[in-house]
């Protein structure tokens, strides 16, 4: 008697970010990660207050010194194809030469020159250990993750060098934004 053939789960096909550009889920944050949905909860109060407090001094040195655009808020960059990567970081910063003009209508394709992620309460490690990876290989070239809860920051060059910035620490612009320094514990407070 032959044997019953195996049950295998059809595997969900692969989105575009076309098609992603029109998902839509309520309260929820999301990103496209080599084509497959992720989903995520809203971080909360103390992640919105740390992004804001970051994004002001950010905007206001950038906007000061024409340095480029700062973006807030989960922006999407396409950051990968075939299959697609759509990554929302908390705070971006691309260079006044690199901004893309006309502004896109959907999702950037190029990767910001300083990507900022705050860490929420329900983020894994590996998790954002993979947005930093899919950062760097994708062409930004520093990335800080801020994580209020230890008051600490680890920062990710594209060089593959790493530092850690404690509360009496300041954040430093380095050659993506020189002269740019913020006290962590200024927007930690």
């Amino acid at each position: 008697m032959p044997a019953e053939p195996a049950y295998v789960p059809d595997m969900p096909a692969l989105m575009t970010a076309d098609e992603f550009l029109m998902v839509n889920i309520p309260d929820k944050r999301v990103d496209l990660v080599r084509g497959v949905l992720v989903v995520r909860e809203p971080p909360g109060y103390q992640h919105a207050h740390t992004l804001a407090r970051l994004t002001g001094a950010l905007i206001n040195y950038v906007d000061t010194h024409n340095l480029g655009h700062v973006l807030a808020g989960d922006p999407g960059f396409k950051i990968a194809t075939n299959p697609d990567t759509v990554r929302g970081p908390d705070i971006a910063f691309i260079r006044r030469e690199r901004v893309p003009d006309p502004p896109p209508q959907g999702f950037a394709a190029l990767a910001p020159d300083l990507i900022v992620e705050v860490r929420s309460p329900t983020d894994r490690p590996g998790d954002i250990l993979g947005k930093v990876g899919d950062w760097l290989s994708s062409g930004t070239r520093l990335v800080w993750v801020i994580d209020p809860a230890r008051r600490v920051a680890h920062v990710y060059r594209q060089d593959e060098t790493q530092a850690t910035i404690g509360p009496n620490d300041a954040l430093d612009g380095e050659d993506m934004l020189p002269g740019f320094s913020c006290p962590l514990d200024a927007i930690l407070s």
